[in-house]
């Protein structure tokens, strides 16, 4: 029974890795019965190409028995493979090439031939045409290009626009398709592998190819990375393998005779993401912009990849936010708040929402806030709009309920953040600030009103008027700040009735 097994896994693998197996009659078809091939029984033919004594056709011509499964494998001597009757190899170079065919059978055997194959001129016409220039940047080129994923989907909807259903830089939909149409990878979704690190150099010059990545934890499918592959997968996430791999330098070939240039890789390298195969169909191409398309037989899929130079992969900035009037209000009763944003104010042990310990007029509600100024400099409260800026010319007015504890120490000279504080002393005060958020020291244009000196011991109602900067449009954030800053001195202040509007 496990000979069976063995035999029927063979199959898959050969029916998978191979498109063109010959056909076989399969009626009395028996495993046990598989007719052996020999090295002597294998031959090809080649042929040169009309236009160049570089290009050269090989024909598989061995005499396979009628009751048999088998499978074929071209190795061009260039770092080229194929597996169909024919293979076309490209030699831009002079030299010796050594091609080999093999055939497989199903119970296992591989039978060989090998001719060596001279070249004895450069013909660099071959590889001086758009594929192999946008690829390698040209044979003048001696440091070739480096490509990575185009993990931001910052150039899909270019390939989309170019007729295919891309919309990210890695996806799959149904077999010849040449699409994402099941699933697309949005922006740097896979940030959690190590693949995106993965870098992609194609050199011209000897047809090189140099892989590089960090550290060595390859990535693929469960239904191909080991059977197909040949990697060591050691771990399995869904349909998703992992395996050791770390790159290396390898060579590649094109083939431009099809409606698409196919991509070749040598050894076990592959672009990122393990899809069952090393060819790779070249759907777009530009140069800065690649799309490959990778042919999954075992699992009946196309997988299409986006790839860009490594410098234009680059996080897009965020969309520019608008203008808008949004009222804010909070009297902290409830269960939500607004998103206020705590900074060195002691944590919720100190900073909170709690009972008002002064229910008094005017402001005899059931909650407050206690805002806990600590001996941190720049202690402040703030609220920063999510995805807008405030629009100043009608909504300009902030106004809040205050209480001033006269229990805190005003009077103490405070530790200060510099010589360029002035004050060292907690203060009764209140200063609100409107800052904007994308600005990367928003204090440098922030406008900021201090109501300072205020009585304590009892609720206090403020009005803070921006109107003076109606015309501002960068602002989205509100800061609001007891005691003044810059200075260490601690102490608890209460707020309620926090109100944005016109």
């Amino acid at each position: 029974m496990m000979n069976i097994i063995k035999q029927l896994s063979w199959i898959l693998m050969l029916l998978v890795a191979i498109s063109a197996c010959s056909p076989q009659e399969m009626d009395d078809y028996s495993l046990s019965k598989v007719p052996t091939i020999t090295d002597d029984m294998v031959s090809f033919t080649q042929s040169v190409s009309p236009n160049s004594d570089n290009v050269i056709t090989y024909t598989n011509t061995t005499d396979l028995p009628s009751d048999g499964v088998y499978a074929i494998r071209w190795d061009l001597g260039n770092g080229a493979s194929g597996s169909r009757p024919t293979a076309t190899g490209i030699y831009p170079f002079a030299g010796e090439y050594t091609v080999t065919l093999s055939i497989h059978s199903a119970n296992g055997s591989v039978a060989k031939r090998s001719i060596v194959v001279n070249i004895s001129e450069n013909d660099f016409s071959l590889v001086d045409t758009p594929a192999y220039n946008n690829l390698t940047g040209g044979a003048d080129n001696a440091e070739g290009k480096t490509w990575v994923f185009d993990q931001y989907n910052n150039f899909a909807a270019e390939v989309k626009a170019a007729g295919f259903n891309v919309n990210g830089h890695m996806g799959l939909g149904p077999q010849g398709s040449r699409s994402q149409e099941w699933w697309a990878a949005g922006p740097n979704e896979k940030a959690d592998l190590e693949m995106y690190s993965s870098k992609f150099t194609f050199i011209q010059n000897g047809m090189q190819l140099i892989i590089e990545k960090d550290g060595n934890e390859g990535y693929g499918r469960v239904a191909s990375s080991a059977s197909v592959g040949g990697f060591n997968v050691h771990a399995t996430s869904g349909d998703d393998a992992m395996f050791t791999y770390s790159g290396g330098e390898y060579t590649f070939s094109l083939e431009e005779s099809g409606e698409y240039p196919v991509l070749t890789l040598s050894g076990n390298a592959y672009m990122g993401y393990y899809a069952g195969t090393q060819e790779y169909e070249i759907i777009y191409q530009t140069e800065e912009v690649m799309a490959l398309r990778a042919n999954n037989i075992v699992e009946s899929q196309d997988w299409v990849f986006v790839y860009t130079l490594e410098e234009l992969n680059v996080e897009a900035p965020p969309a520019p936010k608008t203008l808008k009037a949004v009222p804010l209000f909070e009297d902290f009763e409830g269960d939500e708040y607004l998103v206020f944003s705590q900074d060195d104010m002691g944590g919720a042990a100190k900073s909170a929402v709690i009972g008002n310990p002064v229910p008094l007029p005017i402001n005899e509600s059931l909650n407050v806030f206690r805002y806990w100024k600590s001996n941190g400099f720049y202690s402040n409260l703030s609220f920063t709009a999510p995805n807008y800026k405030f629009d100043l010319t009608t909504q300009n007015k902030i106004r809040v309920k205050v209480f001033i504890p006269s229990f805190n120490d005003y009077s103490t000279e405070n530790a200060v953040a510099g010589d360029w504080i002035a004050n060292k002393k907690l203060l009764p005060q209140l200063a609100i600030k409107l800052q904007d958020s994308d600005h990367p020291a928003p204090w440098e244009s922030q406008t900021e009103i201090v109501k300072a000196n205020l009585e304590m011991d009892k609720w206090l109602e403020l009005e803070f008027d921006f109107s003076g900067v109606a015309g501002r449009e960068d602002y989205d954030r509100i800061v609001i700040q007891f005691g003044a800053e810059g200075h260490a001195g601690s102490g608890f202040f209460y707020l309620d009735d926090f109100e944005f509007g016109e």
